[in-house]
């Protein structure tokens, strides 16, 4: 095989209370990427539609996480990539991961799978670091994986799939405005009290539990940030409003996508997770902000050939 397209899905990294640790993929939004084998060593990206991004290797997530994929292989040859970007940068779901776990593993598909998906995990990790300054795995980790996944360690990489709930749903509004991730990191505290990391620690065990044992309640009191949520949530216009409209529309729980602008909740069946939308709408609507409405399956299978 010397060509592949290939989905790359949004994710949603942090998931209320796994700050840089818990991200999952969702099934309804995605870019499309295609790579070639070339002759010519190196990575060429010929052509980006969607957003206005740089062509350059160098300045592009995929083309950075594609070159690190490259130096480790023993493959001579090169690889050209033509990226349909669908996921907008700035976004909070995951545009960035998509496109660079989007080229590692099609790059692994071309040469027959030579990696596994941890050590693809950590090519693309190298492409998260160009756009955000932090090589992060909690989307990369979801794209490259499907469904929900938990970063156990950085260093060394440790990550673990995370079961599925079946009816599990997610809806994710983006209001259109723009929040750098460079920026949302700038404001965050450098350090937390010990009661606050003790009620922070006990919802991601909670959250990690309620996906095992698919107990939608312990799911829903569980996703709640005492940490980053208040502090970042000052730069989303309507976020506490969204927050309240939502709960009352019956979502288990409401929090920041990433590190925003897009807020998402998970809720139980998709006839709920569309009220939950209509909610969001609503908000955005009133106080006069443009934006995108998804509500998606959790997307188990990560990237895949279409």
């Amino acid at each position: 095989m010397n060509k592949i397209k290939v989905f790359c899905p949004a994710t949603i990294a942090n998931i209320s209370c796994g700050f840089d640790v818990l991200g999952l993929a969702l099934e309804a939004i995605g870019d499309e990427m295609i790579v070639q084998k070339t002759k010519e060593p190196g990575i060429r990206i010929s052509k980006i539609t969607g957003q206005s991004l740089p062509l350059a290797t160098l300045d592009n997530v995929a083309g950075v996480a594609g070159l690190a994929f490259l130096k480790e292989s023993n493959y001579n040859g090169g690889f050209e990539i033509e990226i349909h970007k669908k996921i907008k940068a700035g976004s909070g779901i995951g545009s960035s991961a998509a496109s660079a776990a989007g080229a590692v593993w099609a790059m692994n598909e071309l040469l027959d799978k030579p990696y596994t998906p941890i050590e693809l995990v950590k090519f693309a990790m190298l492409g998260e670091a160009l756009a955000s300054g932090v090589a992060h795995a909690d989307n990369v980790a979801p794209a490259l994986y499907g469904g929900f996944t938990l970063v156990r360690s950085y260093e060394p990489l440790d990550i673990i799939k995370i079961n599925t709930p079946p009816e599990l749903f997610a809806s994710v509004i983006h209001p259109q405005i723009e929040v750098k991730t460079s920026d949302s990191r700038k404001i965050l505290k450098t350090s937390i009290t010990l009661k606050d990391g003790i009620r922070q620690w006990g919802n991601v065990g909670g959250l990690v539990s309620g996906l095992f044992l698919e107990d939608y309640d312990l799911i829903g009191r569980s996703l709640v940030d005492h940490i980053i949520e208040p502090i970042r949530s000052m730069l989303i216009p309507g976020f506490s409003d969204v927050k309240s409209e939502t709960m009352k529309a019956g979502a288990l729980g409401t929090g920041i996508s990433g590190s925003g602008p897009s807020i998402f909740a998970l809720s139980k069946g998709k006839a709920t997770a569309e009220k939950v939308a209509e909610a969001m709408r609503n908000v955005y609507i009133n106080i006069g902000v443009d934006y995108d409405v998804y509500v998606s399956k959790i997307n188990t299978k990560g990237m895949y050939e279409i």
